[in-house]
């Protein structure tokens, strides 16, 4: 009778062994789906902040500016996650020309090339070749929108006391 009570007891702790082990491994696959969800979350934000400038793109006025109250709106934003994520990527898309009105009206006077192309690329805008900041300045210097300040930095252009957009 001894024998088959330690039997039993032998059983029953390896059944309670098997079950935390599972509970364990359960928990272990609970938190990996939570770290997905946020993760996802994360992307799911990240999109829709991407489809929202994207839209604003889409809306120009008859000067050919490119309307940015969704981007300011966006700026506005009381969520810190959407804002960090909106900062990430406020120039994907964009032109160099383009992406550098905003960043120089937003800045309000002349930056340097190595400047313009450091914000664009810390804002999502990837600018390869060999030389990026050479590429950013050529392609300011062809548009009649900028003027430069000084050798290599760059400011809107002035019509009076409007800038040109």
């Amino acid at each position: 009778m001894l024998e088959e009570f330690k039997d039993i007891i032998a059983g029953l702790e390896q059944r309670i062994n098997l079950y935390k082990s599972k509970l364990q491994d359960l928990q272990k696959r609970r938190e990996r789906i939570e770290d997905d969800i946020r993760t996802t979350h994360k992307y799911l934000e990240l999109a829709e902040t991407l489809h929202k400038v994207e839209i604003g793109k889409g809306v120009a006025s008859p000067a050919g500016q490119v309307e940015d109250r969704e981007r300011r709106s966006l700026l506005e934003e009381e969520n810190p996650s959407k804002r960090i994520l909106f900062e990430r990527t406020k120039y994907v898309g964009l032109s160099v020309p383009q992406a550098a009105c905003l960043l120089l009206r937003e800045s309000g006077g002349a930056l340097h090339a190595r400047e313009i192309f450091k914000r664009l690329n810390e804002g999502g805008m990837q600018i390869g070749g060999k030389t990026p900041v050479t590429s950013v300045s050529t392609a300011l210097s062809r548009d009649k929108r900028f003027q430069k300040a000084s050798p290599n930095t760059f400011m809107l252009v002035k019509d009076g006391d409007m800038i040109l957009v």
